[in-house]
C-alpha cells in the first residue's frame, strides 16, 4: 500500500478506537431531567456510568423475575430548599440582558434566592439597564455591584466573580449559581440545578447552555464546538465516580458555596483564560464532586452571525487550552489531519486514481466520523446533510488554532470586550 493508503488506514483505526474507547463523547444522554420531578439515579449510585446518570436516565431494576418489567426510580425534590445567590459577570451585555436577565429574575425556585450582577467597567449601560429591568419584570431581588478595573495578575470575567462571589457568601447561600449575561433560563432551571445536587451530593453541577444556532456559519460551527469539546472532555468521563477527565460549561455552574472556599476558587485561578475548566479541576482537587451535560432548559441568547465573531471566540482561548506549547500545536495540528481531513482526500484521490484501498478505508473514516456527529446535530436540531461536512469545519477550527498561537506569540494573547492578555497563563492541571 502506499502512503495515502495507509493514512487512510491510520484515520480508520483512530475512528474506532474515538468512537469505542473515548468514553462515547458523541452520545448526547447526558442530562439534567425536563421537568420538575424528572427521573433519577438514588443517592450514592455512580454518576455518569452507561444507564444512569443525572437527568434524562433512570435506574432501572428487575421486579422481581428475570423477564418482568423494570421498576423505574422518581427523583424526590428537596424538603428544605437552600438559599442560592445567582452570580451574573457582566461586560458590555446591554444588547443580550433583555432575554436573559428576565429569565433569571422569573425563577420558579421554592427556597431564597437572589440575583448579583456584577456590571464589569460596561460602558453601554449594563449596570442601569439591569436595574430598569428588574424595576419592570420584578421577581428576585437583584443588586447590581462594580468592582473596577482587575488588579494586576486577573482575567476580566474572574475579577467581576471574586466580586459577586464575595457579596453572595454575606448572604450565607448553600450554592452560587455562576451564570453567564448572555444565558436565559427556563423558569424551572434553578429548581432542577439544585435537586440535581441535592439529590446525588454533588458540589458542582455545570450544564453546556444551548447555543444559538440560525446564520449558516451557525450551523456549520456551534454545534461542532461542542461536539470538539465533548470529544476532549468526555461527559462520562467526568461524571464517572472515579473519574477520567475534569471539566464545566461556564455559562452554567451551580457551586457548593463551602466547596468553592475550600477549592480558594476565583483567587486560585485568577490568571486562567479557560475559567471553567480551571473552576472544575480547582473543585476537584478540593474532594468535590462533579457533574456535567448538555443542557435543555438553558440556552445562550449571544448571536455569532458571521464568520469573524465565532473565530474570535475560539481563537481566543484555543491556544491556552494547549497550555501554549508549540509541540501540543503541532500534535493537535498533525492529529486534525490525520483524523478529519484524511478520510475526504483519501477517499476523493482512491476513487480518481484506482487506489480502491485509500478510498475504501477513507470512505468508511468518513461515514464513521459522518455518523458520530449525527446525535449533536439533532441535539441542535439542524439538518443532518451537516454531517458529511464535518472535515471542512474540523479545518476551519485547525485554522482558529494557529491563529490562536500566532496571536499569543505576537503579544495579542486573549483579547475579549476590549481587553487583551498578552501572555495569559494555562489553566492549572494539578
Amino acid at each position: 500500500m502506499d502512503t495515502l493508503a495507509w493514512l487512510a488506514f491510520a484515520s480508520l483505526a483512530a475512528w474506532a478506537w474515538l468512537l469505542l474507547g473515548q468514553g462515547f463523547f458523541w452520545r448526547t444522554d447526558q442530562r439534567l431531567p425536563p421537568t420538575t420531578r424528572g427521573m433519577g439515579h438514588a443517592r450514592g449510585e455512580p454518576l455518569g456510568e452507561p444507564g444512569a446518570p443525572i437527568g434524562g436516565h433512570v435506574r432501572e431494576e428487575p421486579a422481581g423475575k428475570p423477564d418482568a418489567p423494570t421498576v423505574r426510580h422518581a427523583r424526590e425534590e428537596p424538603t428544605v430548599w437552600p438559599r442560592v445567590v445567582v452570580v451574573v459577570p457582566a461586560r458590555d451585555e446591554a444588547g443580550v440582558l433583555p432575554l436573559s436577565l428576565p429569565s433569571l429574575l422569573a425563577q420558579d425556585y421554592p427556597g431564597v434566592a437572589e440575583v448579583v450582577l456584577v456590571d464589569d467597567g460596561s460602558t453601554d449601560g449594563t449596570g442601569a439597564l439591569a436595574v430598569e429591568l428588574a424595576g419592570r419584570c420584578g421577581g428576585l431581588p437583584l443588586t447590581v455591584a462594580s468592582p473596577g478595573e482587575p488588579e494586576p495578575g486577573w482575567t476580566g470575567k474572574l475579577w467581576a466573580l471574586r466580586h459577586g462571589m464575595a457579596l453572595a457568601r454575606a448572604r450565607g447561600p448553600e450554592f452560587l449559581l455562576l451564570t453567564d449575561a448572555d444565558i436565559a433560563h427556563e423558569p424551572d432551571s434553578l429548581r432542577l440545578l439544585v435537586s440535581a445536587a441535592m439529590e446525588n451530593d454533588l458540589d458542582l453541577v455545570s450544564q453546556m447552555a444551548r447555543l444559538r444556532v440560525e446564520s449558516m456559519w451557525e450551523r456549520l460551527v456551534v454545534p461542532a464546538f461542542v461536539y470538539f469539546f465533548a470529544q476532549l472532555y468526555p461527559f462520562r468521563w467526568i461524571n464517572r465516580a472515579r473519574p477520567r477527565a475534569t471539566a464545566a460549561a461556564g455559562g452554567c455552574v451551580l457551586l457548593r458555596t463551602e466547596t468553592a472556599v475550600a477549592a480558594g476558587v476565583p483567587e486560585s485561578i485568577r490568571q486562567a483564560v479557560i475559567d471553567d475548566v480551571s473552576l472544575a479541576r480547582a473543585v476537584r482537587r478540593a474532594g468535590g464532586r462533579i457533574w456535567l451535560g448538555l443542557a435543555e432548559r438553558v440556552d445562550s441568547v449571544r448571536p455569532y452571525p458571521g464568520l469573524g465573531e465565532l473565530w474570535r471566540m475560539v481563537a481566543r482561548s484555543a491556544y491556552a487550552q494547549l497550555r501554549h506549547s508549540p509541540l501540543l500545536l503541532l500534535g493537535t495540528v498533525a492529529g486534525l489531519v490525520v483524523v478529519y481531513l484524511v478520510p475526504p482526500v483519501a477517499l476523493v484521490a482512491g476513487a480518481a486514481t484506482g487506489n480502491a484501498p485509500a478510498a475504501w478505508a477513507g470512505g468508511a473514516a468518513w461515514a464513521a466520523m459522518a455518523g458520530s456527529y449525527v446525535p449533536m446535530l439533532r441535539h441542535y436540531r439542524q439538518p443532518l446533510w451537516l454531517a458529511p461536512l464535518l472535515p471542512f469545519t474540523a479545518f476551519l477550527y485547525l485554522l482558529m488554532t494557529v491563529d490562536s498561537a500566532v496571536r499569543h506569540h505576537r503579544g495579542r494573547g486573549a483579547a475579549w470586550k476590549g481587553r487583551t492578555y498578552a501572555r495569559p497563563e494555562a489553566a492549572p492541571d494539578r
